[in-house]
């Protein structure tokens, strides 16, 4: 992938708001279980960050999806895991569809805002029953006059506790799990929402709800493009979803990588540094290599997929290798911290448990496992 110098001004300008306006709040925003997405988004949406990929008729700068992901690069430089989740929910996972598919007026009402940074975003996918299983889920939108009535509920949601309207998977039919469902725009002021706050082991500062739905109306307007097309229209913001994960992970994991360095060269045991232990220098030697190999990995999915490429196999090569080197990383690098990388507050141990959810959120490794055998044709028949 060719860097322009746009991309590079790109990646400092976002390098530099995560250094003044994310990282001084890290410890009160972890500590709180929350950060103000609304003041920090509109932040964002000021600079033009929210809408990079996004016409500009929407307030968007209309670049092309490599600008997403260095903008997802960059956001690894954060101190935390859940407020550049939080962003990419925004930017990357709740939006795709309501752009591409969208009709005017639901543009106008919900993308613009959420640009420039004056609505916050959520999808509602995962149901308690399951997650990665999106065929499976209960949902419902029952016509009524001219409106959907809904009811369900939604669970594992970023920024659901504060978002003002939600992306909603739901069935609006009895036909067949993968025509049967539509995606719904939904104003979270609706009246028939509930909102209930999940504790999590990670991603402390991000917020994470289980959101109730009671009867709850919508105009039939909403439909995000044409109605029982939400199954394929959520395949394809998975896409995004998965390369902007992968994409957000790589400086994380180098930062892990130069943090461990660092912290191994100045503590001191048995008469040498910890670094000069040859079983260090070179298991950290061997995770760099790997990180690098994942960032080759991420690089040309996206640059097939900007140019129109299929990158489903890439897309979940990227995301399975993305959920196992985060573990394998922070769990190694934790390791040479000694018993300060077993402490709550230590970088490490935070990326440790943030980095956790990348197996499990946007499709489980086995569900990545199963999409990359599917293309291989390794599967048994009938499977």
């Amino acid at each position: 992938m060719q860097f322009t110098a746009e991309h590079r001004q790109l990646a400092d300008t976002v390098s530099r708001f995560v250094r003044e306006e994310i990282n001084p709040h890290v410890t009160a925003w972890e500590e709180a279980e929350q950060f103000p997405s609304h003041e920090v988004f509109k932040k964002l949406g000021n600079l033009g960050l929210l809408g990079l990929k996004y016409p500009a008729e929407y307030g968007g700068q209309e670049l092309d999806f490599s600008y997403s992901m260095v903008m997802a690069e960059a956001l690894g430089d954060c101190a935390c895991g859940g407020v550049p989740m939080a962003i990419g929910v925004q930017t990357d996972m709740c939006t795709p569809a309501l752009a591409r598919f969208g009709s005017e007026a639901l543009k106008r009402e919900f993308l613009a805002p959420a640009i420039a940074g004056d609505m916050v975003g959520c999808l509602g996918v995962s149901e308690p029953g399951g997650g990665s299983d999106v065929a499976a889920v209960k949902t419902t939108a029952r016509k009524d006059g001219g409106d959907y009535v809904i009811n369900g509920s939604k669970m594992w949601i970023t920024n659901g506790m504060k978002a003002d309207w939600c992306c909603l998977l739901a069935n609006t039919s009895e036909g067949a799990p993968h025509k049967n469902k539509s995606l719904i725009m939904v104003p979270m002021n609706a009246p028939g929402i509930n909102r209930q706050k999940i504790i999590k082991i990670g991603m402390d500062a991000s917020d994470t709800a289980q959101l109730f739905f009671d009867d709850v109306r919508v105009p039939q307007a909403n439909v995000i493009g044409q109605e029982g097309m939400g199954f394929t229209y959520q395949m394809l913001q998975f896409q995004e979803e998965r390369l902007w994960g992968a994409a957000s992970s790589l400086r994380m994991m180098d930062n892990m990588i130069d943090q461990t360095i660092a912290y191994t060269r100045e503590r001191q045991a048995f008469g040498k540094s910890i670094l000069d232990n040859q079983v260090v220098h070179f298991r950290l030697a061997e995770l760099r290599t790997e990180v690098e190999a994942l960032r080759a990995l991420t690089y040309r999915a996206v640059e097939d997929y900007v140019a129109g490429k299929d990158v489903t196999k890439l897309a979940s090569m990227a995301k399975l290798k993305t959920g196992r080197l985060d573990r394998e990383v922070a769990d190694s690098c934790l390791q040479y911290w000694g018993g300060m990388g077993y402490t709550w507050d230590n970088p490490v141990s935070r990326a440790w448990r943030d980095g956790r959810l990348v197996s499990i959120g946007g499709g489980a490794d086995e569900v990545m496992l199963g999409i990359i055998a599917k293309l291989e044709g390794t599967l048994p028949r009938g499977g």
